[in-house]
């Protein structure tokens, strides 16, 4: 019995001495190839600051193309003062013409429709009179665009109803409501931008009459422009948008409204940087219009912003600054 404690005590004095060995023995020296590891690659919306304390974030074009941002360059603009409108575009009405059935008879065939170009003299419709039974044709007494349309193949045909109207449209009336608190500041060949709200700009026009009365209706008086339409954009019916231009002024460097962000409670631009960075750059703005903002600090012209969509980056960069803390 006592040879056996002998034994176990032996044992652990054996395996005490070699941990407190293991302890004190030199640590393994690891080739210089497997020492440093590679630190991963920063994503590609790491959030990092500049030498000013700007935060920026890595993002390709491909990825603002992809999330519908675009960018545009800060330049010098002009700033207008503006009393906005809504209007109406109209035919010019002094170049509408009715064309009407000279005889009552049978419609006996039908050449155009209502959009076709029609030059002066063309051939509309053919028509049976009913008074000496041959057939007679109905021509267009202008160059232009059918607008309307009354008769059909085989029916009868009256000379009290216009078979077909037609309209040169290549002038067009944009008919502006104008309030009457509004009357005293709006003045013949006043400029107006004229918006048609389909993505290609405003055009620019004058104000050519004013209606010497108003409607007991809406409260409102007539202000008419005339605009070229040589490539057929603007449509007669649709609704429009005007600002009339009562003051303008230059500035070196602005930018469009909707690239204005705020971020830490700084009034921010993101800007490209280094082909592939967009930086939320702290700006001091100025006056403004509705579409332009004067940036007085921050922004040099020829540097490129973020204008639509820039809400976009600053989600972006928020979940970049997520994921770095």
């Amino acid at each position: 019995m006592k040879t056996s404690s002998t034994v176990l005590v032996a044992i652990l004095a054996a395996a005490l001495g070699a941990y407190g060995y293991s302890l004190l023995a030199p640590a393994k020296v690891v080739p210089a190839e497997h020492a440093t590891e590679k630190k991963p690659e920063k994503p590609n919306d790491h959030v990092e600051q500049d030498e000013h304390g700007a935060d920026r974030i890595r993002i390709s074009d491909v990825k603002l193309a992809a999330a519908g941002v675009t960018l545009a360059e800060a330049e010098s603009v002009t700033l207008n003062d503006t009393l906005a409108f809504n209007g109406v575009l109209r035919a010019n009405q002094e170049t509408v013409v009715q064309v009407t059935p000279r005889f009552p008879g049978v419609v006996k065939s039908i050449q155009k429709r209502i959009g076709d170009k029609v030059g002066k003299d063309d051939l509309l419709a053919s028509i049976e009179s009913n008074q000496s039974l041959t057939v007679y044709e109905l021509k267009a007494p202008i160059a232009g665009t059918v607008i309307e349309r009354q008769i059909s193949l085989g029916e009868y045909a009256s000379e009290q109803k216009p078979a077909f109207v037609v309209a040169d449209l290549s002038m067009i009336w944009v008919d502006l409501s104008i309030y009457r608190q509004d009357l005293k500041r709006v003045r013949l060949s006043d400029q107006v931008l004229i918006d048609p709200d389909d993505g290609r700009g405003e055009i620019k026009g004058t104000i050519s009459y004013i209606a010497p009365i108003g409607s007991s209706e809406t409260q409102t008086a007539l202000a008419r422009v005339v605009l070229a339409n040589l490539d057929g954009r603007l449509r007669p019916g649709l609704f429009v948008t005007a600002r009339l231009i009562l003051a303008a002024r230059n500035v070196a460097v602005a930018v469009r409204r909707s690239a204005i962000q705020t971020l830490d409670n700084r009034t921010i631009v993101f800007v490209r940087e280094d082909r592939d960075k967009i930086e939320a750059r702290p700006v001091e703005l100025g006056d403004s219009d509705p579409q332009f903002i004067e940036i007085k600090a921050g922004l040099t012209a020829g540097e490129h912003y973020v204008a639509e969509n820039s809400f976009v980056v600053k989600a972006e960069m928020g979940k970049g600054e997520a994921e770095h803390d």
